[in-house]
């Protein structure tokens, strides 16, 4: 990820296991899942605290957030000129339920 840039905002995203994950606000919401739940026009408590409690393993959410980061650097780009491909970067004995996670949080 980019370094921090002046003004930006940040969200918590903490894992059952404890882990917690300070990403940038942007990256969150390429999310629909989390992007809904931090809709300011929404009644949501993580949207007024800007922390919201995942129901995954902590190497699952990682993973998650890592996609989601690759997600929003690349946007802009078309597919063809994207050279890296994510899917290298998951470990087999994690794919079900990285599957699974990923549903849930329409990432």
């Amino acid at each position: 990820m980019a370094p921090p840039q002046a003004g930006e905002e940040y969200v918590v995203l903490e894992s059952i296991d404890g882990y917690t994950f300070v990403v940038p606000h942007a990256v969150a919401c390429e999310s629909g899942t989390l992007r809904s739940m931090l809709d300011e026009d929404a009644a949501f408590e993580e949207s007024k605290n800007k922390y919201c409690k995942i129901q995954q393993r902590g190497v699952i959410l990682l993973k998650v957030i890592e996609y989601l980061a690759y997600k929003h650097q690349y946007k802009e780009f078309n597919a063809e000129d994207i050279k890296e491909d994510f899917s290298d970067r998951i470990d087999p004995y994690i794919a079900l339920e990285l599957l699974t996670a990923a549903d849930f949080l329409e990432a």
